[in-house]
């Protein structure tokens, strides 16, 4: 099984989306300050690949928020870790630890750090996006093997963005409703993505929060230049309320199904009617 795999796995832990350009990006930057409603905030997801009538799971993703005391940065870490099958069959492991430093005057990304392992494979990096110069700077190093040159990618800047992970809170500002179609900007490893989004219904989901109204949002992440080169499909569900909760999220690609759920939930209160 190829590593590729979990690309779009964390894509979605994070949930998805990103900053917003065009007409998304003045309706994020007037909601910017309710970023602070996310501090304190704890999700935890689990995720299973389907394929053959077999559901096998795969991984367990957690993200947590919390604000720098006496600062106006909100701090989110995520955390994707491998389990069950994955080991046992596959013999896979992975693991990524992310953390971004987002600034809520905007809620523009100001800094990512990630710590990724696969298998014997170890990889640190951290990107600096620097506003004044227009430019994301993404440095990779081996903590392995301290010879090995540090890979550098440098990217020029055109407007505030998200890293992959303070995405999905940033498109939880937005003030979704069905019919609603945006790009979105996306930095991962330095390299800056477009992608279309489209809100395409409102659905009833059972979920760990109760039975909920959902937003269906479908990010097209898949296929030529995107993030993504590959065929696939993918599906987010968000509550239809003031917090826009992902509680589940699908994916359809080569290697099946993969289902990501919510499980578990700190702070979040939704409020429907």
């Amino acid at each position: 099984m190829k590593s590729t795999i979990f690309k779009p796995l964390i894509f979605t832990t994070i949930f998805v989306t990103a900053s917003f350009v065009s007409f998304g990006q003045a309706s994020l930057r007037s909601n910017a300050s309710s970023g602070t409603m996310f501090a304190g905030e704890k999700l935890i997801f689990e995720g299973k690949v389907s394929k053959l009538k077999l559901s096998l799971s795969v991984a367990e993703l957690t993200f947590s928020a919390s604000q720098k005391p006496d600062s106006n940065d909100l701090v989110i870490k995520s955390l994707a870790v491998s389990k069950g099958t994955m080991l046992k069959i596959f013999r896979y492991s992975f693991l990524q630890e992310y953390e971004s430093v987002v600034d809520l005057t905007d809620f523009s990304i100001k800094r990512t750090k990630k710590h990724d392992v696969q298998k014997e494979r170890v990889r640190d990096s951290e990107a600096f996006f620097d506003y004044r110069e227009n430019r994301v700077t993404y440095i990779e190093t081996d903590p392995k093997d301290f010879n090995r040159p540090p890979r550098l990618i440098a990217s020029d800047l055109t407007e505030p963005m998200n890293d992959m992970i303070s995405s999905i809170y940033a498109m939880r500002l937005q003030p979704l409703t069905v019919g609603k179609k945006f790009e979105m900007s996306v930095s991962d490893s330095g390299v800056i993505y477009k992608v279309p989004v489209v809100v395409t219904k409102r659905e009833r989901q059972k979920t760990i929060l109760g039975k909920v109204w959902c937003l269906r949002v479908e990010p097209e992440i898949f296929g030529t230049n995107r993030l993504i080169e590959q065929e696939g499909k993918m599906i987010i569900w968000m509550t239809d309320d003031a917090r826009h909760t992902p509680v589940r999220a699908k994916i359809d690609s080569q290697y099946g199904t993969i289902e990501i759920k919510l499980k578990e939930a700190t702070k979040p209160v939704v409020q429907q009617t």
